[in-house]
């Protein structure tokens, strides 16, 4: 993706910020079909994509892959394109295996938008973060953003990465050497052990859930060994600039990569990125479809 391309969804995010409340918003979609294909658990990216699709007027349909026949042995692409065969405008798809959506998307004529693919990307998320993140700060040119935790395994953190650098960011990866890919360092991304001091250089702070479910391998010794040497603590927080923010993706494990006191601390714009996750959606949809 371009910077022009982000600033542009940005633009159109900030825009269906404003007409949340309004009444007499327009509906694009009226008359459109719009279905979530959810091959991963999810809290927060299936509702707002839900939310956003009504709100720009969509008809949505929810799928599982519990629920649907891929259960009973059709493949994947054999469900798709059923779907797509009852008047799909767009599907939203999240699945396990890397690379899915791009593949579902060579097949389909019907708009697909990635909600996150294995360890590969999560675009949306990216999207919204940086959204976040403006509201804060007037550009990122400059800024320093230091991501924590799972990088290896985090599909949160590889378009963050792309996205951030594209705003004029600088990155810094922060974890166990385990858990920080080869050959990720550029001139706009800094690979640090040191928590302690990368955190006094931090404009904004990204916490990342250990991912377990992708892990084949104990990649460090327990969480409460995690904890002690990555978590955000209180007393780590109260090292950082008085004006710079925590982000977390979510779903968070307090006590673990963040303590409770310091999620829900001045500091902490959480919150916030789950509301501008459906007026970004709302952006996506509208300029796919």
């Amino acid at each position: 993706m371009a910077r022009s391309e982000v600033d542009f969804f940005l633009s159109r995010a900030a825009y269906h910020k404003t007409q949340r409340t309004n009444s007499r918003r327009p509906r694009p979609l009226e008359g459109k079909v719009v279905m979530n294909a959810f091959f991963e658990d999810s809290t927060r990216t299936r509702t707002s994509f839900e939310i956003a699709a009504k709100l720009l007027g969509a008809e949505l349909v929810n799928l599982t892959a519990s629920g649907s026949s891929l259960s009973k042995g059709e493949t994947l692409l054999d469900t798709v394109r059923n779907l797509e065969s009852m008047g799909l405008s767009a599907l939203v798809v999240r699945h396990s295996a890397s690379g899915a959506p791009h593949l579902i998307a060579r097949y389909l004529k019907c708009s697909v938008i990635n909600a996150g693919d294995g360890t590969h990307e999560h675009p949306s998320q990216a999207l919204l973060d940086v959204f976040t993140l403006l509201e804060r700060f007037s550009s990122l040119e400059g800024k320093t953003v230091v991501m924590v935790g799972d990088i290896l395994h985090s599909r949160v953190a590889r378009s963050n990465m792309h996205c951030l650098k594209l705003m004029g960011a600088k990155v810094i990866l922060c974890g166990p050497p385990t858990l920080i890919p080869v050959g990720v360092e550029s001139p706009q991304c800094e690979i640090t052990y040191n928590f302690a001091e990368a955190l006094t250089r931090a404009d904004a702070v990204m916490m990342l859930r250990i991912q377990l479910e992708r892990q084949t391998e104990s990649l460090f010794p327990s969480a409460r060994e995690y904890a002690r040497l990555y978590g955000l603590n209180s007393a780590r927080a109260a090292t950082l600039k008085s004006d710079a923010v925590i982000l977390h993706p979510g779903p968070i494990n307090r006590g673990v990569e963040i303590a409770s006191e310091v999620a829900d601390s001045r500091h902490s714009v959480i919150l916030d990125q789950v509301a501008n996750g459906v007026a970004v959606r709302m952006a996506i949809l509208e300029a796919c479809i």
